[in-house]
């Protein structure tokens, strides 16, 4: 057998019989840390004697009168008698009464005490339950200090365990290792273990002995995992680069919803992305292929939104209904009929549902099960459509087109404060952890400490309504109706010494029309538009030599094959959909002639009305469309 580092003969303070786990080479026996700090002080407590005589500092007795070895012996009874910290306090005593000679004396045998190698010195149970606290670069320093430190290490299975360990606690190592197909090297038994690095390390399965060869297999698994976990942080410093320079490969999906185009909301995961058409449909897609595997219909209006877990969807729409559909089969469960205009937006979590409609009012609903669904609570405060909702145990957050964000119990149901400082109506908004992101047709993006009611910073850069917009920890992303994709930087953001502009990060320019809707995580953006598009954003395996616009100066450069960037002409299908809002709002605009026109254009405004989803002059609420007309009748 080759020389090994794994086949020394254990210290005199070890054991001979490793224990064997199924999770791997070596398992140590569980122990909590207050019974493993008793057995380390047991271990250690009694042993400085016996080091002493090892070290030959332990003075022989022979040299010191009897009168004295009588009386050291009374004190040393004593001082045992006394708790720790006033044996320290005695001692502390006793040093300062002694010279500074003897100071030095005492230096040179506790030295060696203070500087031992206590992990050679331990039982491997206790050597490998210490080292394993370590995050990388101190298990690789560990590695180097001896021999005898680097078998503890790879009997421990140490650098196994803090992957694992890492992929437990953190989504983007999880993240890592499920996407690279490497899920199959953890969270396994010893002999799966040894198989998978057996093949990978080349050798013959079928002939190699692993009790016979029990060391070469410990030390084969140690490199193997020793070795992966570079490759993934080095993916996830790849990863970090590429969201920092834009640099991605775009997937497309065309739902050629023709006549009806429009994909007004989609979430996704990774075997499916479900989205939400003009066209009346909720369209299931594959993620392998990004091909169509179902299409639910049931809705008679566009849907507008949708969420799903791993029972149902559930889905809003023009129509006035909510729909609740079985997300394996398709099947309708459920029609909810409670709000008297279209459905914008909904959530649900924890057996409660919140609704919000253009007719003002929020509904919330009590999920008993899919088929027994009722209403708890109706909330009536907004002055125009409410756009949008989000909640937790907490707190319910809702926004208008009356420009303000108001804030409700999610308990009680009661108002608790409004959010005020968007200039007008607001399209969208995420909530989490008391901070509330929201978008306006103001152009801009407003961040709130929802505890407090007050407004933190905001955000300018898109040149069009901002109409959807997702946060993390790290990142704010946004979409606007100028075909815009935006990300942010959210530490940045919530700064207040740094400047808003500071925290634009990239912007990518891609979707040929309005940006409706997006969602994203560490690796990928998944975003929608008018365009009858779902474009994927993926920043882990990028297409070499793409990279997006990096902001600072705002300019309009557009990236990949949009070159000119969006285009909004009179084909735009939003022009052509007439509802009865509609006709009201153009019989006012006509009886005031092309001033109101000229008023709108002016503030900026597009005078567009969609009955089926909050466009612009749902956004802006009623009240901005009658301070138009009475700019355009000469009113104040």
């Amino acid at each position: 057998m080759p020389h090994s580092v794994l086949s020394r003969s254990p210290s005199p303070n070890q054991s001979n019989t490793l224990e064997v786990g199924n999770s791997g080479i070596y398992e140590p026996p569980a122990c909590s840390r207050g019974d493993f700090c008793m057995e380390l002080d047991e271990y250690f407590g009694d042993s400085t004697t016996d080091m002493l005589a090892d070290l030959s500092l332990d003075e022989s007795e022979h040299k010191f009168r009897a009168s004295y070895l009588a009386d050291r012996h009374r004190a040393l009874d004593t001082f045992l008698g006394w708790n720790d910290d006033e044996q320290v306090d005695f001692v502390k005593v006793l040093l300062y009464r002694m010279r500074h000679k003897q100071h030095g004396q005492i230096d040179t045998f506790l030295k060696p005490i203070l500087q031992r190698d206590f992990i050679a010195h331990l039982p491997d149970r206790l050597a490998i339950y210490i080292l394993s606290f370590l995050d990388a670069r101190s298990l690789r320093m560990s590695e180097a200090v001896s021999l005898s430190w680097k078998r503890v290490i790879a009997q421990g299975a140490l650098w196994r365990k803090l992957i694992e360990r890492n992929i437990s606690t953190d989504a983007v190592w999880k993240g890592i290792v499920e996407k690279r197909g490497w899920s199959k090297f953890f969270f396994i038994s010893k002999d799966v273990t040894q198989r998978l690095v057996l093949q990978e390390a080349g050798c013959d399965i079928s002939s190699f002995d692993c009790k016979k060869n029990f060391s070469d297999s410990i030390e084969l698994q140690h490199n193997f995992y020793r070795d992966f976990f570079p490759r993934i942080f080095n993916d996830i410093k790849a990863l970090r680069d590429n969201w920092k320079n834009g640099r991605r490969t775009l997937s497309k999906i065309q739902c050629n919803s023709e006549p009806s185009r429009g994909v007004y909301c989609l979430q996704y995961d990774d075997e499916k992305i479900v989205s939400g058409l003009r066209d009346h449909t909720i369209k299931i897609w594959r993620r392998s292929d990004l091909q169509c595997a179902m299409v639910l219909r049931g809705h008679t209006g566009s849907v507008l939104c949708l969420q799903y877990d791993d029972k149902v969807i559930i889905s809003g729409s023009s129509d006035t209904t909510v729909r609740v559909w079985d997300v394996n089969t398709g099947e309708t469960l459920n029609v909810l009929v409670r709000h008297v205009e279209a459905v914008l937006h909904l959530r649900f979590q924890n057996g409660i549902m919140v609704t919000c409609s253009k007719d003002r009012s929020i509904v919330v609903w009590d999920m008993n099960s899919p088929k027994d669904i009722v209403v708890r609570r109706v909330l009536v405060a907004h002055r125009a459509a409410v756009n949008v909702v989000d909640f937790d145990s907490k707190y319910i957050v809702s926004a208008s087109g009356d420009r303000t964000i108001k804030v409700w119990s999610t308990d009680t149901c009661e108002y608790v404060r409004t959010l005020m400082g968007h200039r007008r109506g607001i399209a969208c908004l995420q909530y989490h952890d008391r901070l509330v992101v929201s978008g306006s047709s103001d152009n801009s993006i407003r961040l709130w400490d929802v505890e407090m009611g007050n407004c933190l910073k905001v955000l300018e850069g898109h040149e069009q309504l901002v109409r959807c917009i997702r946060f993390d920890s790290k990142r704010i992303v946004s979409g606007a109706y100028d075909g815009k994709i935006k990300v942010w930087d959210l530490q940045t953001a919530l700064n207040p010494r740094l400047h808003p502009e500071a925290a634009c990060l990239l912007t990518l320019v891609e979707h040929t029309g309005r940006v409706f809707r997006l969602q994203f995580d560490e690796f990928q953006i998944v975003s929608s538009s008018h365009d009858d598009t779902i474009l994927i954003w993926d920043f882990l395996d990028p297409t070499p030599g793409v990279s997006a616009v990096r902001d600072g100066s705002h300019q309009d450069a557009a990236v990949g094959a949009n070159q000119q960037g969006p285009v909004f002409g009179n084909d735009d299908p939003l022009d052509n959909e007439v509802t009865d809002d509609e006709e009201v709002i153009n019989r006012a605009i006509a009886a005031v002639g092309e001033e109101v026109a000229a008023a709108a254009e002016a503030e900026g405004i597009q005078i567009h009305f969609d009955g089926e989803i909050q466009a612009e002059a749902e956004i802006l609420g009623d009240n901005e469309f009658d301070q138009i007309r009475q700019r355009g009748n000469g009113g104040a």
